[in-house]
């Protein structure tokens, strides 16, 4: 039988909120010692009222609209009843029944091509606390609780099984977690948990006669793990099936170090969570005004940047696409095209300039570091100040690399460095002439083969004269003078 792969994914993102979903405790919790961004609501003590955190509401209002849901005139919070060391209240504060966003959709470009994938709901609820294991002497482990991230507002955005293999679920995760950037609803980083995907997949036959339950997959913290652990489960449900077994309902846990899911729990049956709604919260109900107030201020959106980066700047929509897959990449770029410096040169050439470096030298770096460019010592400024010394010549295109290197490491501007280094480009013809005698007075048979017909030899000549410079000399004049020499012309400055 031939079988396609079904993906669904319901993904959690950590709002950037200053405070707590249901209290007034500092939601910024990452670098804070344990247990010390706490208050009595968010510790679910006896007695305590919630209330209402009106930015996270606005974030999964702008969210949903952004993501072309319908947003619910009438919302409220239920209460998600389950027994869990990391649960203090013994229940969750969730959206089941009234969603405030639903049947929406987000556009995916995979081979060319824009598929739609459904979006169930959008909903709000707060985070839970995070069990720290550590091992004790004897080899006995304990858990302890740190309660510092319970009630941070978590949105969950749970998406329809529209996918098809696991490289469309790792683009749709890479494209969502673009737009809640761009939105500035959340971080969305992946490694800090701020942005998490729990994966429901299953198999079924192409004609549609046979289906096997779904399995969710957890614990995957990078897009190189949720493309990993989906291609593993799709091929072990196959093999289940191919050996005339059929798979059961679970929940499986990927294991990065080994490659391969693993078993956690049957869910033969769906949890009883007891729904109902919160007692102590009111009800949401959102005037069309307030949603439309908010659709109308939602910042510009990864695609129409992207699209406007192309009409205004005549970029590529390869460039375009690359500078847009980060707001922090797309706001750098056009902060250097806002720098002072390249006068003279055009907008649309001073943007290609920009966007070169950035998307050669500057990503090199920046992946080579492990950091996002919001890290970078380097300045929009001092990043067009050294195309500027290029243009003029001042500087040539190897020597701009190492000036580069050095301000990416200290922060240092490319003027100080050029001239702490000795580095400005060599153009006068006197110094290159001497250079370029040199190089054809060591390497007759090279030049000898030029004069033989093979032309590739002035190049080998000409990268030796480059070499000795140390990157110095200025390429256009050592092809001309070089071209002079081996062809045996003179001049009043070549003997």
């Amino acid at each position: 039988m031939e079988f396609e792969t079904i993906i669904g994914l319901e993904v959690h993102a950590q709002l950037s909120t200053q405070s707590k979903m249901f209290c007034g405790c500092n939601a910024d919790y990452a670098d804070a010692p344990p247990n010390t961004h706490v208050c009595p609501v968010c510790l679910g003590l006896p007695g305590v009222l919630p209330t209402i955190n009106r930015r996270a509401v606005e974030f999964t209002v702008m969210t949903a609209l952004a993501l072309h849901c319908t947003v619910s005139a009438y919302t409220r919070f239920d209460r998600k009843n389950y027994p869990y060391p990391d649960l203090m209240k013994g229940y969750q504060i969730s959206q089941s029944y009234y969603p405030i966003g639903h049947g929406g959709w987000l556009a995916l470009e995979t081979n060319g091509e824009t598929k739609r994938v459904g979006i169930s709901n959008v909903h709000l609820e707060e985070d839970v606390a995070k069990l720290l294991h550590q091992a004790l002497p004897g080899g006995e482990t304990c858990s302890l609780v740190d309660v510092n991230r319970s009630g941070v507002p978590l949105m969950e955005i749970v998406g329809d099984p529209d996918l098809r293999s696991p490289e469309e679920a790792r683009q749709y995760l890479i494209t969502l977690r673009r737009i809640l950037q761009f939105l500035g609803v959340s971080t969305a980083n992946m490694e800090e948990g701020s942005f998490r995907c729990d994966a429901n997949i299953s198999i079924r036959a192409r004609d549609g006669q046979f289906a096997t339950p779904k399995v969710e997959v957890k614990n995957m913290n990078s897009f190189r793990s949720v493309y990993r652990a989906l291609e593993h489960e799709a091929e072990r449900l196959r093999k289940v099936v191919a050996q005339g077994r059929r798979p059961t309902q679970e929940t499986r846990g990927w294991v990065e170090e080994e490659g391969k899911t693993v078993a956690q729990r049957s869910k033969e049956y769906a949890h009883d969570y007891r729904y109902f709604p919160e007692p102590d919260l009111p009800p949401l109900v959102f005037a069309p005004e307030s949603i439309e107030h908010i659709r109308t201020a939602l910042p510009e959106l990864p695609e129409a940047r992207r699209d406007r980066f192309m009409e205004q700047y005549g970029l590529s929509l390869y460039d375009a696409s690359l500078l847009t897959n980060s707001k922090a990449m797309a706001d750098y770029f056009e902060a250097c095209l806002q720098a002072e410096g390249l006068k003279g040169v055009g907008l649309a050439q001073k943007a290609k300039m920009a966007s070169n470096w950035l998307l050669s030298e500057f990503s090199r770096l920046l992946n080579a570091a492990n950091i996002e460019i919001t890290a970078t010592k380097v300045t929009p400024a001092q990043l067009v100040q050294l195309l500027d010394l290029m243009q003029q010549g001042v500087v040539s295109g190897p020597s701009a690399k190492q000036v580069f290197e050095e301000m990416f490491q200290t922060g240092k501007s490319a003027d100080r460095l050029v001239a702490e280094r000795g580095l400005g480009q060599i153009s006068g013809t006197g110094e290159l002439e001497e250079l370029i005698t040199g190089m054809v007075a060591a390497n007759p048979q090279a030049v000898a083969d030029y004069r033989a017909g093979k032309k590739q030899s002035m190049a080998f000549l000409v990268g030796k004269v480059m070499q000795a410079s140390k990157g110095r000399a200025n390429p256009k004049l050592v092809n001309e003078l070089m071209k002079k020499k081996l062809e045996g012309e003179t001049s009043a400055n070549i003997s």
